[in-house]
């Protein structure tokens, strides 16, 4: 009898984020709760505490002061995210799914990542970007 274990997948693996320091997540929550005027600063805060954070680069990439800070904060937490994807087993293939709450601050990136790239003439990362989000989740990913 042979000790390899058989698999009896019939699809792509889903890999799946691990769940955020809680602290964090309440820090941001805090953070995004704060008057308008406050709100970025606070986020960046949050995210220079922990830099891999990515719910933070993605609201960090939502309240930028301008398309091209906005796609840098996007492309930030689109870079650290494949990082996080890769430590988790991700290899190159497979479903992130939006319906993981812990796989959307990566997703968000990339979605506004897609949305910048094309404000800012990057047609062709733009469309880039739509098709990856398509790959890792078929099912969409919900418009900002």
């Amino acid at each position: 009898m042979s000790d390899q274990p058989i698999n009896l997948s019939s699809g792509l693996p889903t890999t799946i984020i691990p769940a955020a320091n809680p602290e964090l997540t309440r820090r941001l929550g805090d953070a995004t709760a704060l008057p308008l005027e406050n709100r970025r600063a606070a986020v960046a805060e949050v995210v220079a505490s922990e830099p891999r954070f990515l719910d933070g680069w993605a609201e960090l990439g939502d309240l930028g002061r301008d398309d091209i800070e906005r796609y840098a904060a996007y492309r930030v937490g689109y870079h650290r995210g494949l990082d996080t994807l890769r430590a988790n087993g991700w290899k190159g293939s497979g479903y992130v799914r939006w319906s993981e709450a812990t796989n959307q601050g990566f997703l968000r990136s990339l979605r506004g990542l897609g949305e910048m790239a094309a404000r800012i003439g990057e047609i062709d990362e733009a469309e880039r970007c739509r098709t990856f989000l398509l790959q890792l989740d078929p099912t969409g990913i919900p418009a900002a």
